[in-house]
């Protein structure tokens, strides 16, 4: 009898070293490769998503001049500023951040002193009272760097508006506007070829964002282990091709409910994800989330702030264009 009893315990006692050894192997499975994480989308879409300025690394080093004028609201002297009386043929961008501001049609000569515009470009800038208490103070829209200022009723064009913007609070690059935006939806060989077919945008590029190793490669991102997504940034004329019609086309391209990677390709590297640059944008993207979740649809499209986007590798870029082939797991339905 008492040989009986132990035996039982030893049995009982091998059970649980068994359990415990295999707890631990799925322990360090687990480290080994991590799980895509859930993403909760049940909640309103207002506490899912919260807006956050871009990573502030995608931001120039300014000089002490520009930090004068761009972050403590300075202002130039007027007549020494290098674009006061530039006539040619471009765009100006902000000098912190590099979105586009002003194209040089919407420049004329107000005799002021400073580069006077009568219309900016597209949601690029954004309006403030002035601590003065009397100005309207403009900035831009993506980084909120200080221009200027906005005049209204001086009549010097048909449009009644006078940007009078600080110099120094741009940069001048000849050619219409080139405007960027960031969109992850899966594996990026698909996203980029549909793009690259849309009016009015230059090129997509296919690359690597949101991680935290820095210049990762095609086999750190396939680990699982960087946190980067697979994307594709978009250069695009903002003249032409809005950043809505940029968006609507992105949810129209990949299935934006599917909470695990995109199609065949699972993984926290396929996930779906935008890449706002500023309030507009970010906006923008909450406004279709809840079109088409009014329509029925679970969103599972993350909203997350721009931080920077690496270059896939030569191979990866115009892919479906180099095999002749057509997308596996990406094209355009009507959602909206």
């Amino acid at each position: 009898m008492k040989l009986t009893k132990i035996l039982l315990i030893i049995a009982v006692l091998v059970v649980l070293l068994l359990a415990v050894a295999l707890l631990a192997m799925r322990s360090a499975s687990k480290q080994q490769e991590p799980e895509v994480q859930p993403i909760n989308i049940l909640e309103p879409t207002g506490e899912r998503f919260q807006f956050k300025p871009i990573d502030q690394s995608l931001l120039k080093e300014l000089n002490a001049k520009e930090r004068q004028v761009i972050i403590n609201k300075g202002t130039e002297r007027a007549y020494v500023g290098e674009y006061t009386d530039n006539k040619e043929e471009g765009t100006y961008y902000c000098k912190q951040c590099g979105s586009p501001l002003y194209a040089s049609d919407d420049k004329f000569d107000s005799s002021c002193g400073w580069p006077s515009f009568d219309e900016e470009l597209p949601f690029a800038v954004d309006r403030h009272p002035d601590a003065d208490g009397s100005r309207t103070e403009i900035v831009c829209a993506t980084c909120k760097g200080h221009l200027g200022h906005v005049f209204i009723g001086e009549r010097f064009t048909e449009k009644n508006t006078r940007h009078c913007v600080n110099s120094i609070s741009m940069i001048f690059k000849e050619g219409s506007p080139q405007a960027r935006a960031v969109f992850a939806g899966g594996c990026f060989w698909g996203v980029e070829y549909l793009f690259e077919s849309v009016e009015g945008v230059y090129e997509a590029t296919s690359g690597y964002t949101g991680g935290k190793i820095e210049n990762p490669s095609y086999d750190d991102v396939l680990s699982k282990k960087s946190g980067h997504l697979e994307a594709v940034e978009i250069l695009y004329n903002p003249k032409v091709v809005s950043y809505e019609e940029l968006a609507k086309y992105f949810f129209e391209i990949h299935d934006p409910t599917q909470a695990d990677g995109q199609g065949p390709d699972i993984g926290n590297q396929y996930l779906s994800s935008v890449f706002y640059q500023s309030q507009h944008e970010f906006d923008t993207a909450l406004k279709l989330i809840n079109i088409l979740e009014d329509k029925g649809l679970t969103i599972a499209t993350t909203l997350r702030p721009a931080v920077k986007f690496w270059d896939a590798e030569d191979y990866h870029q115009d892919y479906y264009e180099q095999k002749g082939s057509q997308p596996y797991c990406h094209a355009w339905t009507k959602r909206f």
